[in-house]
């Protein structure tokens, strides 16, 4: 099936079924658990890489970035990356909004003035979300479903769109290994909920393997 078509179904999240799907839920935290773990210890020599080009770049700034994002049930949580952008980015965000490329409860410009010559690399190669496995390893993420969005985007949202805090956000997902960031917002939302009602540990195990193959593709970064 070529997930990157027909954005305009309207895809329906059977609550209860999600609420009763205990057994599939205890393997996907007991394996979020154990790869989270093995990533940190394994990527550890990728961490400190990372961190050392950020303070060559810019000394006085922190290399890590936390955010509060939206989780399952509209749970808020503070979410890792690298730092990709200059210090007060969160300021600048007003003047750029009127540059908006995206549709929808979402900001994205490709030429974003406000990342950094090292946040511009990390983003290709998506090197700037691995601090998310700490986030997975405390149980507020997992390593595949919805992206988390903002607060500010899901006050946005319709009752529609709402269907993709149902469960837990991920590190990655459908659309991220399709269309990855030429996804408009409502092809995400699509993308998601298609993920959301096929779910399974073999599903997740193809995303997962797909993500992986990503790392070796340069990503056209926001």
């Amino acid at each position: 099936m070529d997930y990157g078509e027909d954005h305009a179904e309207s895809i329906v999240i059977d609550l209860d079924h999600e609420r009763h799907r205990y057994m599939y839920r205890v393997v996907k935290r007991v394996f979020d658990f154990v790869a989270s773990l093995i990533g940190l210890i394994l990527l550890s020599p990728v961490f400190l890489i990372v961190a050392i080009a950020i303070k060559l770049e810019d000394p006085k700034g922190p290399v890590f970035y936390s955010q509060t994002r939206v989780g399952r049930q509209q749970l808020p949580f503070k979410m890792y990356k690298f730092r990709s952008m200059i210090v007060n980015a969160d300021k600048l965000l007003k003047k750029l909004a009127d540059q908006n490329e995206v549709d929808g409860a979402m900001f994205k410009i490709k030429k974003d003035p406000r990342v950094t010559n090292v946040g511009r690399f990390i983003r290709k190669y998506s090197l700037d979300e691995l601090p998310q496995l700490m986030n997975v390893l405390l149980g507020q993420m997992s390593l595949v479903g919805p992206r988390p969005p903002l607060p500010r985007e899901v006050a946005e949202y319709t009752e529609y769109d709402k269907q993709r805090l149902f469960v837990k956000p991920g590190c990655t997902g459908l659309w991220q290994v399709t269309l990855r960031n030429s996804a408009s917002f409502q092809e995400m939302v699509v993308l998601d909920l298609r993920y959301i009602k096929k779910r399974s540990i073999w599903f997740d195990m193809y995303i997962i393997l797909k993500t992986i193959s990503v790392f070796f593709r340069p990503n056209v970064a926001y």
